[in-house]
């Protein structure tokens, strides 16, 4: 049987993941020189090569996509293993590290941790705000223990590393200037906003979700301000500079303004927020019993659901 070195199996994937020797290094703290030996002498142990040129880079063989699909098996137990350790060393107390989107604090986290503080006193939450996409990023680098973020930006179902668990659907509203003439429209929909200046980002989940949800509608909606942090937003909003397409918890944690915010009961656009963790972690009594607050907090409001469709 091989003497598998996992050191140089986690760079291999590092390579797969990043796609180029120099972003390897910089994801392991490593320089690319010697990143380069490790897969050389991986290349030498397996007897074959597991990288060849392509350009000026270098891409993965046949061989190191075999190897890798067995490796991410490896590491998946491994996490298990220590997931089990920490359960049998630590019990009940230990930090969980969640990475996640600004707009989860308020609503999800916040709540999950209230709910712990009485049932789990022992566990101590560590949050680290980011944006939607950097939270998987976060995650796969072993920054943090547990991501939550928007599904539209979620690995895929058959992404090994990972395993994604849904929370909550989040309904959009919509942001309007006080005075507005529609702000008091009876069973308000998106279409009658069609000719209305919009205020979302220049790109990102939340722009993709606005041109989904106006789609829909049958609109393409005029971009007359592109801001992507929702005090701006609001602001803009309230100056009567533009409307904005907001979800519910963007305006459940204070971060709402003098705006008018109406509900679109007969459109519905929606986002789901989702939880996940590294794959094999799953188990972890820390990470299952804070998995368990926030899917408590979810439920805590009936103005959200679980179950919903979504626009994504």
């Amino acid at each position: 049987m091989k003497d598998w070195d996992l050191r140089k199996l986690q760079i291999l994937r590092a390579l797969h993941d990043t796609g180029t020797v120099t972003a390897a290094a910089g994801a392991l703290r490593m320089t690319p020189s010697a990143v380069s030996q490790q897969l050389a002498a991986l290349s030498k142990q397996v007897g074959t090569p597991v990288i060849e040129a392509r350009g000026r880079g270098v891409r993965l063989t046949g061989a190191a996509h075999v190897l890798l699909r067995h490796a991410e098996i490896v590491f998946a137990q491994l996490e298990r293993a220590g997931a089990e350790i920490d359960g049998w060393v630590q019990g009940e107390a230990g930090v969980v590290r969640i990475g996640t989107i600004a707009t989860a604090i308020t609503r999800l986290v916040v709540p999950a941790v209230a709910l712990l503080r009485r049932s789990s006193p022992g566990i101590t939450v560590s949050v680290r705000e980011a944006e939607a996409a950097e939270v998987y990023e976060q995650l796969a680098a072993g920054d943090v223990d547990l991501a939550l973020s928007l599904a539209v930006d979620a690995p895929t179902a058959g992404d090994p590393r990972f395993v994604v668990f849904p929370l909550l659907t989040d309904p959009l509203d919509i942001a309007l200037p006080p005075g507005h003439p529609l702000a008091a429209a009876p069973a308000l929909r998106l279409a009658q906003l069609a000719e209305e200046p919009w205020i979302f980002g220049s790109r990102g989940p939340w722009r993709d979700l606005t041109l989904a949800a106006c789609a829909d509608a049958g609109f393409v909606p005029e971009q007359a301000h592109a801001a992507a942090d929702w005090p701006a937003i609001f602001s803009l909003v309230a100056a009567g500079m533009g409307i904005a397409l907001v979800p519910r918890m963007a305006t459940a944690g204070g971060l709402r303004q003098e705006v008018v915010v109406r509900a679109l009961e007969a459109d519905r656009p929606r986002r789901r927020i989702v939880g996940a963790v590294r794959g094999g972690a799953q188990d972890a009594p820390l990470l299952r019993r804070t998995l368990d607050a926030l899917r408590q907090a979810a439920d805590l409001d009936p103005l959200y659901s679980s179950t919903e469709s979504s626009v994504q």
